[in-house]
């Protein structure tokens, strides 16, 4: 049965200038040389997985740091780049949200609307900008085989991209129609058709790309990887949106986390304000690194620490007693009990992530 549904080319974008924004990252950002603030009770916690990290990377273990955007809005990004810039993480990984910011931060040092406000008039998430640039690295990092971090990350640190012409496209297409990239390829090409795009370069300057996560990750060629729900993100709301440029290039970002799952035996997993999307893509890449190792005849992923910042409580449960009953509301916290299912080693710190990466960064860089 054919249902009906909105016509894409029909949507009306805006311009970010018009855009009442909350955050501006300039005010915002937090720096490694700024004085961290007190982290009270959790000071003694956050020393010790400081020790944990340096231990882990002088074995070359894997630290794998995962975030949701808040991270990003509370201009935390500098931080994080910290930490890649001297090499104390392996992989870093994030959802859509947690791109949209680090892009419109980089972007114009600007991010956040009025969810409220502007969705009662149809302009939510209806920016001009944002949806054509991540919209258009999705369509090139697809046809290139790479993933949706690696992409962004380029277009932002290059401040821009080159399309490729449209006959060396027809001819790629028409010569390996079987190639994993043809299908991708195609819709890069349909897409500068119906939108007007030219081949060669696309330059859009990023004003502030020094605070920009994407960005360093890519300067240092430490993989960034993106994981997306389809349709839980503001570029859904353009006329280039592209499903399937963003769904490819998100898949290939889930294989690229399975990767770094391979060393994470005696490492750290540090999962940042993320109650769905870290411990779900975590469960996954997990299983599937152990399915590649069990292969290899190597040991399956052990002596892994598992560190946990949120807010919320924990559920009041005890979890060194195993997991609690289904009818405890603790057991459907599922950034607590995914975790504790796969490791024997999980710390739960109940924090400000501004005050807890302020304090990790501090402790490692010995500020």
């Amino acid at each position: 049965m054919p249902y009906s549904r909105i016509d894409a080319t029909q949507l009306n974008v805006f311009s970010l200038a018009e855009r009442k924004s909350f955050i501006r990252i300039e005010e915002e950002r937090i720096l490694p040389t700024d004085p961290p603030p007190d982290a009270g009770a959790m000071k003694s916690p956050i020393a010790q997985l400081a020790e944990r990290i340096r231990q882990a990377r002088k074995r070359k273990a894997a630290v794998v740091l995962t975030y949701g955007a808040h991270l990003i809005k509370n201009g935390a990004g500098p931080l994080v780049n910290a930490l890649i810039e001297k090499g104390f993480v392996t992989h870093v990984a994030t959802h859509g949200a947690g791109m949209i910011h680090d892009w419109e931060f980089a972007f114009k040092g600007v991010s956040s609307e009025s969810v409220r406000d502007n969705a009662r008039v149809g302009r939510f998430g209806a920016w001009e900008e944002t949806g054509r640039a991540i919209n258009l690295s999705a369509l090139c990092a697809a046809a290139e085989g790479i993933g949706l971090g690696e992409g962004i990350g380029r277009f932002i640190e290059e401040d821009g991209v080159t399309l490729p012409e449209p006959a060396l496209l027809e001819e790629q297409i028409s010569r390996a129609p079987a190639d994993p990239l043809t299908g991708a390829r195609a819709d890069l090409l349909a897409a500068m058709r119906q939108f007007k795009l030219r081949a060669g370069r696309h330059e859009l300057r990023h004003e502030h790309k020094q605070h920009s996560v994407l960005a360093c990750a890519y300067r240092h060629k430490v993989p960034m990887t993106i994981h997306l729900g389809i349709g839980y993100d503001i570029f859904v709301n353009h006329p280039m949106f592209h499903g399937g440029a963003l769904g490819r290039t998100s898949g290939t970002d889930a294989r690229v986390m399975a990767a770094g799952m391979l060393e994470l035996s005696g490492g750290v997993y540090l999962s940042i304000g993320s109650a769905i999307m870290s411990p779900q893509v975590f469960e996954k890449a997990f299983s599937a690194a152990n399915n590649v190792l069990a292969q290899k005849k190597r040991p399956f992923i052990q002596g892994h620490q598992i560190a946990i910042v949120d807010m919320q409580s924990d559920g009041g449960w005890d979890w060194s007693q195993g997991e609690p009953p289904k009818e405890s509301p603790a057991y459907y916290l599922r950034f607590c009990k995914s975790f504790h299912r796969l490791s024997d080693d999980v710390r739960y710190f109940c924090c400000d992530n501004r005050v807890f990466l302020a304090n990790l960064v501090a402790d490692l860089l010995h500020v």
